[in-house]
Order: C-alpha cells, then sequence, then structure tokens
C-alpha cells in the first residue's frame, strides 16, 4: 500500500499511485543493478561464470558431434593409458592430421582423474562417473575463460563499467549457443576462447595513425617492434611442434597436411556438402538465435564511415569495432568456397559478433540497460511494456532452446552408453576393479551397427571389460578424386544391404563372450533394440 505522502506526491502532480509505484519499483532495482555493477570484481565475474559453465557442462545430456571425442576424447586416452587401452584412433591421426596439443590436455586430466581414483579408492562406478565428469569441468573453465575474456574485450570497446561492456556479459551467457556448444570437448572450442583472449590482448592503438615523436611506418600508424610478440610467436610454435613429434613418433606439420588432404585431395566433401550461402542463412543464425537483428544493426554501424573529428579514445573503438566487423564477414566469405561447412567452422567469431551487438541492443532496450531507466510520464511507460515484453520472450526463447538442446535433442547415444556400462558391471562385476589398461580374462562385445561415429567411444565405455566394434566410414585415401563420388565405406555398403553384409561379414559371435548388438529401428533385417546373451 503506498503511503500518504506518496499518495498526496502523486495527487499533486497528476500522477497516478501505481505509476508511482512502479517508478519507484524501478528505481530501486536499476540501483541494485547498478550497485551490483560497482561492487562486482573482475575476480567475482570469473568465478561465477566458472560455477556457471561446470554447472552447464554436468547438466549436458546430449550427442552433437563426433569430433567432441573422437579429436579430443579418444586420442586422450590413448595418450594417457597407452596403445592398448581400446581408444578409437581415426584415420586423422593416422595420416598426422591434427595436432595432438589439444588431446593432450585432456590426456593430462585423465592421468590426474585415475591417480586421485586411486588415491581415494573410488569404486567401479564412481570411477567412471570421475572419467566422465572431470573432462567436462576441464572445458567448462576453458568457456567460462572465454566468457570472461569477451566481456574484458567488452570494456575495452565500450569503457570499463560501461552498460555496453555488461551488455557483452550478458549476451554470452544467455546465448543458447554457448550453453549447448562452449562447454563440449570440440577444438573449436578451445579456439573459441584462445582466438577471445587474443583479441583481447591485441595491440589495437597500432591501427592508429602515430603521434607526436612516437615511431611511425611508412603508412603513417604506429610502429612496434614486436619482439614480444614474436618471441611468443616462436615459443608456441616450437611447444607444438614438440608436442606433436612427441606423440607421432617423427617431425610433423599438421595444418599443413589437413589443408593438403581435405583441399587439395578434396576427401572433406565426403562428409558432405553444403550451400555456398551455408554460413549466412544456417550459420549465422545458429549462433545468434534471437540476437540476430542486433549483430546485423552492429555490423553495419560498425563499418560505417567514422566521424573525423573524433577523439583519439572513440576513433580507437571505432578502428576496433571495424576490424571485428570486417573479420566476422570476411572468414565465412573464404570459408564459404570450401563445399564441406559446419557451423562450428565460423563458432570463433561468435565473441566478437556479441561485441558488435552490444551497441544496438543496448540503445534500444536502454529503459532497462541505462542509471535512469524508468519513465517520469505514462506515455514513457506504456512504450516501455512493449519492449519489457519482447526482452522476456527473447530470454524464454534462448533458455528453452538450451534446454531442448542439452536435454531432449538425441540423447540416445549418450544414454546408451550409460547403459550399457550399467549392463557391464552387472554381469562382470569383479572385471571394472582392474585398470584401464589391463587386459581381462571375459568381454562384453558390443557391435555398433549404426552410421559412423554415432556414440562415443573408450571415453565413455571406459570399463576395461567393454570391448566393442563399429561400422567405419574412413575417405577413399587411396583413390584418386575422379573416383570420390563413387566411393562407398563400410557404414555405406552395410545400409545398402545389411542382411547380406551381416552374413558375409558378421557370422556368428563368439561363444565364450556375451554379444551386444546395437540396431537401428530403421533397418528392416534386424530388429530395434539391445539384445544380451
Amino acid at each position: 500500500m503506498a503511503s500518504p505522502a506518496l499518495s498526496q506526491a502523486s495527487t499533486a502532480f497528476e500522477i497516478d499511485a501505481p505509476q508511482v509505484q512502479d517508478e519507484h519499483k524501478s528505481t530501486k532495482r536499476h540501483m541494485l543493478l547498478r550497485r551490483a555493477k560497482e561492487v562486482a570484481t573482475s575476480q567475482d565475474v570469473l568465478l561465477f561464470l566458472i560455477a556457471f559453465r561446470i554447472l552447464n557442462a554436468l547438466t549436458i545430456r546430449t550427442f552433437f558431434q563426433p569430433d567432441e571425442y573422437f579429436q579430443s576424447l579418444e586420442p586422450a586416452w590413448e595418450i594417457a593409458f597407452g596403445a592398448n587401452s581400446g581408444a578409437w584412433i581415426t584415420w586423422e591421426w593416422k595420416n598426422q592430421l591434427r595436432s595432438a596439443i589439444h588431446p593432450a590436455i585432456f590426456a593430462a586430466v585423465y592421468r590426474l582423474s585415475s591417480e586421485l581414483s586411486n588415491v581415494l579408492r573410488l569404486t567401479p562406478e564412481y570411477r567412471a562417473e570421475l572419467f566422465l565428469a572431470a573432462p567436462k569441468a576441464t572445458q567448462a573453465v576453458i568457456a567460462a575463460l572465454g566468457d570472461y575474456y569477451t566481456w574484458k574485450l567488452g570494456e575495452r570497446v565500450y569503457g570499463k563499467g560501461s552498460s555496453e561492456a555488461w551488455t557483452v556479459l550478458f549476451l554470452t551467457v544467455i546465448s543458447a549457443w554457448q550453453w549447448f556448444c562452449s562447454t563440449r570437448t570440440l577444438s573449436n572450442c578451445l579456439e573459441t576462447t584462445l582466438t577471445v583472449i587474443a583479441l583481447h590482448q591485441w595491440p589495437w592503438h597500432w591501427s592508429l595513425e602515430a603521434t607526436g615523436n612516437e615511431p611511425a611506418d611508412e603508412y603513417g600508424l604506429r610502429e612496434d617492434c614486436g619482439q614480444a610478440e614474436e618471441l611468443a610467436n616462436s615459443i608456441v610454435l616450437a611447444a607444438s611442434a614438440v608436442v606433436d613429434r612427441l606423440y607421432y613418433q617423427q617431425w610433423t606439420f599438421p595444418p599443413l597436411r589437413f589443408l593438403y588432404f581435405n583441399l587439395a585431395q578434396s576427401l572433406s566433401v565426403h562428409y558432405g556438402r553444403n550451400d555456398w550461402h551455408y554460413y549466412l542463412s544456417q550459420g549465422y543464425p545458429l549462433l545468434l538465435t534471437t540476437f540476430l537483428p542486433f549483430a546485423l544493426v552492429g555490423l553495419y554501424h560498425s563499418l560505417s564511415p567514422p566521424n573525423p573529428a573524433s577523439t583519439t579514445a572513440t576513433l580507437l573503438t571505432t578502428n576496433i569495432k571495424r576490424q571485428l566487423a570486417t573479420t566476422s564477414l570476411l572468414v565465412p566469405f573464404i570459408l564459404s568456397f570450401i563445399s564441406h561447412k559446419e557451423v562450428r567452422f565460423i563458432y570463433p567469431l561468435l565473441p566478437p559478433i556479441h561485441i558488435l551487438s552490444a551497441a544496438p541492443f543496448t540503445s534500444y532496450f536502454s529503459l532497462f540497460l541505462t542509471s535512469h531507466p524508468f519513465p517520469t510520464t505514462t506515455t514513457n511507460r506504456n512504450r516501455k511494456t512493449p519492449k519489457r515484453i519482447l526482452l522476456t520472450l527473447l530470454l524464454l526463447i534462448n533458455i528453452l532452446l538450451a534446454l531442448f538442446t542439452t536435454s531432449l535433442y538425441q540423447p540416445a547415444p549418450l544414454t546408451v552408453l550409460t547403459y550399457l556400462r550399467s549392463r557391464a558391471s552387472h554381469h562382470h562385476p569383479q572385471q571394472h576393479q582392474q585398470q584401464e589398461t589391463t587386459t581381462t580374462t571375459t568381454t562384453t562385445t558390443i557391435a555398433f551397427l549404426t552410421p559412423c561415429h554415432s556414440t562415443p567411444w573408450r571415453s565413455h565405455l571406459i570399463h576395461p571389460s567393454l570391448k566393442a566394434w563399429a561400422l567405419t566410414c574412413e575417405p577413399p585415401l587411396h583413390l584418386p578424386p575422379s573416383q570420390h563420388l563413387t566411393y562407398r565405406d563400410e557404414a555405406d555398403r552395410f545400409y545398402a544391404a545389411p542382411s547380406n553384409w551381416l552374413t558375409v561379414n558378421l557370422g556368428k559371435p563368439p561363444k565364450n563372450a556375451h554379444e551386444q548388438v546395437l540396431r537401428l529401428k530403421a533397418l528392416e533385417a534386424v530388429n530395434a533394440g539391445v539384445a544380451w546373451d
């Protein structure tokens, strides 16, 4: 109930009591928000983001991309526990197309988890849960660092403590794509974090004209000897070369081999072709969802000619935004010439796009995001209501998308492995007391008659008594490009004639082993489900 003084004041100024109450509520709410911004330190924000992303990682129950496992956790398992540990090493690793740096991170996590489980004498079930959770928590920290440096780069662009900088943090936290993808163990997720850290550390002032006695290059821009940067680059390249030498047991340069196999030999098209406009019509809409209109406005404004009378600080901000916008358009343009496209290939551009989106987003919802946002008239209050509804709708759409894609969309590939682990523990409880590299006397063999790499592998099978094989889909490495279109891998041949393939290749299962076959309902030749002896 409004106080007498409040009622008298509202009557004297011809303002209805509900309006005054709304204004006081709005004032109080925004005072709290402003106070939170003032007292929040960088450490507070980072700790919040780490906790938020760990929660994010541990609640994901769905399958996205095979590379989440086969280009990171599988080679990591092999590095940690040896070649006989049951990891599935795909053709890219056998042909030295991938750098071992990324899986080496998770290999260290696996070794530490193994030692910790031994010290704590965990039961096989808890040991398996630790092996599942440890890589997720590690990637969650990496994702949190990406969020943190996106916010810090936003502060560098718009100013420390500015509404636009806080909007950048809001956009990356509420993003449905970030919740769906950032905590997965894809190399693209690590690339995204490293990219935004590099952008934050980048000496953007080099793009400004030299003033006073500052050394200038031939174009009049600020000159810097770059000795520290050259040293850092040399250290990174040397470390990469050493790690790859240790893994492959010979000197090699994976990026060059990757380009040769996927571009010169066109092997990437074996995994699909996409339209030339994929990144514009599908890529950016998937990354940005409801924030796409603000991104388009931000790109347009960032590429507009700057005001020649701008101050040095304003000019620097304009230059940073223009370079981010140019990169955000140039990279998809170049990648569009490659037939095989995936949205995660442009994922490292999402933080810069969030930064460019922050200014138009803050401007449009300024009544909520400025220091004095509450209206003083009935007209302004009515104008505020549609934007409040729109903002709520944008939040709900992202939240619902995030929950759907991480809880309900494609959970079966992970659920079935949880089921297989539990069944194997029931059949061979004594076997699971052994280490990951131990040779077991009694095994359960699992046959995955599914599309290639439809489920995780050793990183989720975990128990040494669980052995498995699956249909393969290796590209035609031995064929010339002219024969690539007619090539059919093992999975293709199986789906073309399931009964014949089973008769010729599978035969009868060993009598001394439990045999399971994971099948798809679409196959008419076999029944759906998982069958045990």
